[in-house]
């Protein structure tokens, strides 16, 4: 009898996925579902970057120094981001926990500092990840409000223009259906990213190829690639650095999203191939479809002042659709091709702003597994039936509603959401970069992808680049200073940042351990 049951267990250790075998190791129990292929994995990955993603920034990015700096920012952005992905699928393949980047920090960091090393960390990327689903809520929030204007007759034909309190409503109406739906077995999201895949694939490359072609003639290649002009009467910046800087905010913002796919890790199967797998196809299909998005509107400008006048059929409100209407109306005389582009585009949104809410129902409710917020135990309950985060999720979607509520009275709320959720979401990237980075190289056990030698330059690029990425997200972007267009950014995360400090100062370093173990696998509890 004892020799079938060691064979059972043989067997049964044989079976099992590598995955999971790597969970077991590393302490924890298999609670979620693990039914993702790598193809769904990568389609949620994927979404949370979106083709379109920059949409609203394209406007004052293109402002701020002309198409040239957009353009080449565009590529020096995605050679650094390179960088990044690289040392984060290293680490992902050696720790695939839904946990992941805090999760990786407190082992990276060792015993002495992987307490503060999580906790910091854990924050960071709760902290981007909320704001991430307020981004996409505005953004898709936008693109609603110019299809229904164009459709409706346009700024100057009596069309309907979106109210404060109706874009708000708009705004919070997304970020509960996102909710509803990541109620439900993850499944169901993943076949809703299989079909965002496609429709980003297939809408980026209708637009790609169709703007252009609608808009002919276009813009010759000089004004595209080599044309530099900075705004110092709009921007109030007539410096020429920190105008590029301003310019390639575009590029930072759209680039990073692709750690959703270790937020799936315990869900994946085979998840220290597929992870690093997910996270770097993604970093490849966004970096080529999104500078092709943003060479196909720069070549099909018309009149690049005419995009900011406040009269101009879209009220100046969003320089993307005033192109794509000038290309339309410009061939057609009618602004129904124009609605259909803009359609693709508010798809892109919402599939995007799903998938962010999925991942920061995981990092929430990885960090309250750990007893890492208030109530944690309301936090970390998973759906008896559809094994999912439910309350995680919800709570991540109140805070970004309250988030949202500014947007009855400013003009740069956009702009401080963009700002917190790029600084958190990727300064959460950092932590445990700069520990892999520190720590030596015999006490990292090695998953499937191994950088080898490179691992060390790598992860020192990478952290030099997160440090500039969020440095910049903290800058002004307009001179002289005003309470209209002051980057609030800096204030919300130095008091929410402060807090958590004062927090572990006070209180959380006493009981705050990092990850905590949930099984012995000593004792064979597998």
């Amino acid at each position: 009898m004892a020799q079938r049951i060691y064979d059972g267990s043989a067997q049964t250790a044989l079976e099992m996925d590598s995955g999971e075998k790597r969970l077991n190791e590393l302490g924890y129990k298999q609670e979620l579902r693990r039914e993702m292929t790598l193809f769904k994995t990568l389609a949620i990955t994927f979404s949370s970057m979106a083709v379109f993603t920059g949409t609203p920034l394209y406007g004052q990015s293109l402002m701020y120094a002309g198409p040239a700096a957009l353009i080449w920012g565009w590529i020096v952005v995605t050679f650094f981001t390179w960088f990044v992905g690289l040392a984060m699928s290293e680490i992902c393949s050696s720790f695939p926990t839904t946990g992941s980047l805090y999760f990786w920090a407190a082992h990276l960091a060792g015993p002495v500092w992987g307490p503060f090393a999580s906790w910091c960390c854990a924050w960071l990327e709760t902290i981007g990840v909320i704001s991430g689903i307020g981004a996409q809520a505005y953004s898709g929030a936008q693109s609603l409000q110019m299809i229904i204007l164009l459709s409706t007759g346009t700024n100057n034909g009596g069309g309907y223009f979106a109210s404060r309190g109706v874009f708000l409503s708009i705004y919070i109406g997304y970020t509960i259906i996102w909710a509803l739906l990541n109620t439900f077995a993850l499944q169901v999201i993943a076949y809703l990213d299989i079909i965002s895949i496609w429709w980003q694939v297939i809408g980026g490359m209708v637009v790609i190829i169709m703007l252009p072609l609608v808009a002919r003639p276009t813009q010759p290649a000089s004004y595209v690639f080599t044309h530099f002009e900075t705004s110092p009467d709009t921007t109030g910046i007539s410096s020429k650095p920190y105008a590029v800087i301003m310019s390639v905010l575009l590029s930072n913002y759209c680039l990073y999203g692709y750690d959703t796919a270790a937020h799936l890790t315990e869900e994946t199967k085979g998840a220290d191939r597929t992870g690093p797998i997910a996270i770097l196809s993604s970093i490849g299909i966004i970096s080529v479809f999104g500078w092709a998005y943003y060479l196909a509107l720069t070549f099909s400008i018309k009149d690049a002042s005419y995009l900011y006048d406040a009269n101009n059929e879209t009220g100046g409100a969003s320089v993307p659709a005033q192109i794509i209407y000038d290309a339309f109306h410009g061939r057609y005389h009618n602004s129904a091709g124009a609605v259909v582009i803009l359609c693709i585009i508010w798809g892109s949104f919402f599939f995007c702003g799903l998938s962010v809410t999925t991942s920061a129902g995981r990092v929430v409710y990885a960090l309250a597994r750990d007893n890492g917020i208030p109530y944690s135990k309301i936090w970390r309950k998973i759906h008896p039936k559809y094994k999912v985060p439910r309350n995680a999720v919800w709570l991540c979607t109140a805070i970004s509603i309250l988030l949202g509520l500014p947007i009855l009275k400013l003009d740069v709320v956009f702009t401080a959401i963009i700002s917190v959720s790029t600084i958190g979401w990727v300064g959460g990237y950092a932590v445990p970069i700069f520990a892999r980075l520190m720590m030596d190289e015999k006490n990292f056990k090695a998953g499937p992808f191994y950088l080898g030698r490179a691992s060390k330059p790598i992860c020192l690029v990478a952290f030099l680049w997160i440090c500039y990425t969020c440095s910049a997200f903290l800058l002004p972007t307009s001179y002289p200073i005003r309470w209209k267009n002051f980057n609030y950014a800096p204030v919300a995360l130095g008091v929410c940042l402060s807090l958590i400090m004062l927090w572990w100062i006070l209180d959380a370093r006493k009981w705050f351990k990092g990850p905590v173990r949930n099984i012995d696998a000593q004792n064979g509890d597998i």
